[in-house]
């Protein structure tokens, strides 16, 4: 599943509000083609076309994407494994939204509340204040209220960014290293176990043994008899 296509299901539903797009800057070809090399694989035209369509156009403002971006390591701070700065997490909230406008309202929102909220309680913008300062804000809506349905505003916006946040991180490359996954990677496999052949009382054919677990053959293409016996 895509990217995009897992943030969908994950956030799909959580709002109800739309908001077109407010913003749309013009893009040269070439800085075009930069950004869209990397979503060529597995497209079809139609889905490549959407794709052009959004990478070239610009919803958050140049500030608005400096918050993302503090938030972004506010909520998962760079370390040894990567940072969500490497791995283009801002840039993928921002793809995110332009292709969900549910999520638009309720993510413009959310950075107008944390900027007044900054200026409220600290009198300066979220950007500029104290990193204890800024920590200060985000604890008071880090965890949702419990036994209210719909929760407040920076609750509810603190949520979703951070959601956002982990899943734009843990499903770039960047991400994926830092679990160490490695997908589908060959292997060599040496046979059933033998505490679990001798479980279920079962043994190798040790003729077959031979011809089928010795890796040095690995390569080799098998060949049959007319009979339907393997010959090596």
């Amino acid at each position: 599943m895509e990217r995009r296509e897992s943030i969908k299901a994950m956030m799909l539903g959580s709002f109800g509000t739309s908001l077109l797009l407010q913003s749309c800057l013009d893009t040269s070809a070439e800085q075009l083609q930069e950004k869209i090399w990397k979503y060529q694989y597995g497209r079809t035209p139609k889905e490549a076309a959407h794709d052009r369509k959004l990478l070239g156009q610009q919803f958050f403002d140049e500030h608005q994407m400096k918050l993302i971006g503090r938030l972004a390591d506010l909520i998962l701070p760079p370390h040894d494994n990567g940072s969500t700065t490497e791995a283009e997490v801002p840039g993928f909230i921002e793809f995110i939204a332009k292709d969900i406008p549910s999520l638009q309202s309720p993510l413009k929102s959310g950075l107008k509340w944390l900027e007044e909220e900054s200026n409220k309680q600290f009198q300066g913008s979220f950007l500029n204040i104290s990193e204890g300062d800024q920590k200060s804000i985000l604890d008071h809506i880090a965890f949702q209220v419990e036994g209210v349905e719909k929760q407040p505003d920076g609750i509810a916006f603190f949520s979703l960014i951070r959601d956002l946040v982990m899943t734009g991180y843990f499903t770039s490359e960047v991400g994926l290293k830092d679990l160490g996954y490695m997908g589908n990677t060959p292997n060599v496999w040496d046979g059933i176990p033998e505490d679990v052949l001798k479980d279920h009382d079962v043994a190798y054919d040790e003729a077959w043994l031979a011809k089928c677990i010795d890796q040095n053959t690995r390569n080799e293409i098998a060949k049959w008899d007319k009979n339907g016996n393997l010959l090596n």
